[in-house]
């Protein structure tokens, strides 16, 4: 079977490929036009999905096509076809999305921004520093990653709430609540994760009626997508104090235009879309399960459905 690659990595893909399945005939390039070539023949697609919308847009079909991301919104652009099956990265980024979760929640209780000022200020900062334990957090947003994230809190105490497109029992969430109890949710917890995608319902949902609703001690994390904040909403809550501050991965419009408000608001970190990188190998991994369920007609990983988004 042949396989197209699309990646930035491409080389690096070709290799774990060629090793994981020898017996795949893998077509690759950095050339937009030899990508665009190979692509005519080519029915099993792997790759990023802004590469993988391009070829769509030329007029070439794949009957497959895996996902590196576990965001597809390139793919369901205005247009495009939907006629062929999409998977998105699944069961890859859970781990490193914790590790990211757990970095600025800690650093929030041991206060690391305020102490690294305190240095260049040359003040001696002996305030005692809290803890985790005991700390209520909303993941919204409880797929595939939010689980994860939920289950690296458990041993540090965190009492674990969440919000999914409907109410359901799920552990280890104390509770479950559906999109329309967020405003309830986000004002009994003392961190606000989103983890949504990127979809209709999803737009806007942070706004300034919302972040009021917010605990002052409060610490939003959007490692998400960016369309669910309204920005200048966001600045204007962190400068009257509605919440204590805000851990941004995810902008509308990235690289962030240099005259943004996010820049220069109080509280806010930007951390450049870096909270979960890629592993090639893990993603190999899953590609290579979903290949050969793919050849023995049984369900793929992390299968989207076109009308929902996701």
């Amino acid at each position: 079977m042949r396989v197209l690659i699309a990646e930035q990595d491409h080389p690096l893909y070709a290799q774990l490929l060629g090793e994981a399945a020898p017996d795949l005939e893998v077509l690759t390039s950095g050339d937009s036009a030899e990508l665009s070539r190979l692509a005519a023949d080519c029915p099993v697609w792997l790759g990023q999905p802004d590469l993988l919308a391009t070829l769509l847009r030329q007029g070439h079909r794949p009957q497959w096509l895996q996902s590196t991301w576990a965001g597809i919104t390139p793919l369901l652009a205005e247009g495009l076809p939907r006629d062929y099956r999409l998977t998105r990265a699944v069961g890859i980024f859970g781990q490193v999305m914790a590790e990211f979760v757990l970095t600025y929640m800690l650093g929030h209780e041991r206060e690391v921004l305020a102490r690294l000022v305190s240095q260049v200020e040359r003040k001696w900062d002996n305030r005692m520093g809290q803890s985790l334990a005991g700390r209520k957090a909303l993941i919204v947003g409880t797929g595939d990653i939010g689980q994860r994230v939920a289950e690296f809190l458990v041993p540090f105490g965190v009492k674990l709430y969440g919000i999914a497109s409907t109410a359901r029992e799920q552990a280890p969430f104390i509770e479950v609540a559906g999109l329309d109890q967020l405003g309830r949710m986000v004002g009994e917890v003392d961190y606000v994760i989103n983890l949504l995608p990127n979809t209709p319902s999803t737009h806007d949902l942070y706004d300034a009626a919302l972040f009021k609703q917010f605990k002052p001690t409060g610490l939003f994390i959007n490692v998400g997508r960016g369309v669910a904040v309204v920005d200048a909403d966001l600045v204007e809550a962190l400068k009257e104090g509605h919440l204590a501050g805000a851990v941004i991965d995810v902008c509308r419009q990235e690289p962030l235009p240099q005259r943004h408000p996010f820049w220069t608001a109080w509280g806010l970190l930007l951390t450049g879309h870096s909270s979960a990188p890629t592993s090639p190998e893990l993603m190999v991994e899953l590609f290579v399960q979903n290949l050969r369920a793919y050849q023995a007609k049984q369900a793929l990983r992390g299968e989207v459905d076109f009308e929902r988004g996701y």
